[in-house]
């Protein structure tokens, strides 16, 4: 797989130590366990895979050598690169600005930019509209193109079953940069329409069943589909594409459930002619990480910490499944744990902080599941780490379990 340069205040020696272990052991990604860091009345168990996926560490890469080859030139990103303060905030410190925030709304007019100015796409992708906007104005956009491959495939895939006259159903958050962006490119080919959740599905199934008014769809997918989209022909042939960073089983069962839609109406005989098969576009990250928080769950615990940004996707739902299970407590650094009593966690629904009283057990021991978001840098997990094992002064328990991870 491709190197990526990525600054080295992104990295944990630790943690790059397990993660490289663990992959020579289990080549096949097929060992779900958790990783054990054993400091006797603390125990952590890190998730198998976690942390900086492909495509953020190539959208970081090419951010930051955008910088060093354009100096004394303004840049911009379109949105958040990804939805990570800390990585945000380094980009920021470097100089660079935000056209809009994670919503699409301006914070710099576009109509300041010249053609001398740098404008980068996040990793998310972004419109087809706001690209001609931006290349109208001489900027060559797609030069310095940050959206991740694994978002492209999803686009590409959605091309495909397009060109045999399917309408696509996109699974995501309908105000989310990647959400939006796919939407875009897919609108530009075919009849599309958003669904958010299963609930939605299902009401989208009753539409294609005609248990439902075809009058009343409008009202309920305002804002969903694109001009033109009549529900009356464009569900005789459908196709499920997903934001990636969306849980995978969701998006499946999402899937699954309008082909048994189809099924009904059509007949099993004819749903492959008005039903695409489009499970490959679901993340390979995604999975993983939802995966291994699944292996995580296994082993019993006092509670998890999931790292990531508040507005991440792909970080709320690890938060999700492990609110499941027990106490979970969704962090974007170490600052956010006052001390061994007090935390500061986001609320993954609400996206607002709420301080928590009493989250760590009163007395050892104790044992903490963790993971992270595919946007989180590793050296975030080392120091919420290394925090709560100040609290304990297992420092010196801390450095021999690292020097026996690094030997």
């Amino acid at each position: 797989m491709k190197h990526f340069e990525v600054p080295s205040g992104y990295r944990s020696n630790l943690i790059s130590a397990i993660k490289q272990k663990r992959k020579e052991d289990d080549k096949l990604k097929k060992d779900f366990s958790p990783t054990l860091i054993d400091l006797g009345i603390i125990k952590f168990y890190l998730a198998r895979h976690f942390g900086f996926c492909y495509g953020v560490e190539n959208a970081i890469d090419i951010a930051h050598r955008t910088i060093e080859e354009n100096k004394g030139k303004r840049i911009y990103l379109l949105s958040e690169m990804i939805h990570n303060p800390q990585v945000n905030e380094d980009l920021l410190k470097k100089g660079v600005r935000f056209l809009q925030d994670t919503n699409g709304s301006e914070i710099i007019p576009l109509n300041t930019l010249t053609k001398d100015d740098i404008v980068i796409i996040p990793a998310f992708g972004t419109t087809l509209e706001l690209e001609a906007t931006i290349n109208k104005i001489g900027i060559e956009i797609q030069k310095y193109n940050t959206t991740c491959p694994f978002v492209e495939k999803v686009w590409n895939r959605g091309d495909q079953i397009a060109k045999k006259g399917f309408t696509i159903i996109i699974h995501g958050k309908p105000k989310h940069e990647e959400t939006r962006a796919t939407f875009s490119h897919a609108a530009n080919k075919t009849p599309t329409l958003i669904v958010n959740d299963m609930e939605e599905a299902k009401v989208l199934g009753k539409f294609i069943l005609g248990e439902l008014p075809l009058s009343a769809f409008s009202v309920y997918f305002k804002n969903r589909y694109n001009e033109g989209f009549d529900p009356a022909i464009h569900f005789e042939k459908i196709g499920v594409i997903n934001q990636t960073t969306q849980l995978a089983t969701d998006t499946q069962a999402i899937s699954d459930y309008l082909k048994s839609i189809i099924t009904i109406k059509y007949g099993k005989e004819n749903s492959q002619e008005h039903f695409a098969d489009t499970r490959d576009t679901l993340c390979y990250a995604t999975n993983d990480n939802q995966s291994a928080v699944v292996g995580l769950l296994e082993q019993e615990a006092d509670l998890a910490i999931v790292m990531g940004g508040k507005n991440s996707s792909n970080s709320s739902h690890l938060v999700e499944l492990c609110e499941k299970k027990l106490p979970t407590y969704f962090i974007d650094d170490a600052n956010k744990i006052i001390d061994p009593h007090q935390i500061i966690r986001n609320n993954w629904k609400t996206k607002q902080s709420e301080l928590v009283n009493n989250f760590l057990p009163q007395t050892p021991p104790i044992s903490i599941l963790m993971t992270s978001g595919a946007s989180c840098p590793d050296m975030v997990v080392e120091s919420v780490i290394s925090k709560i094992v100040s609290f304990y002064e297992l420092e010196d328990k801390l450095e021999e379990v690292r020097a026996s991870w690094l030997s």
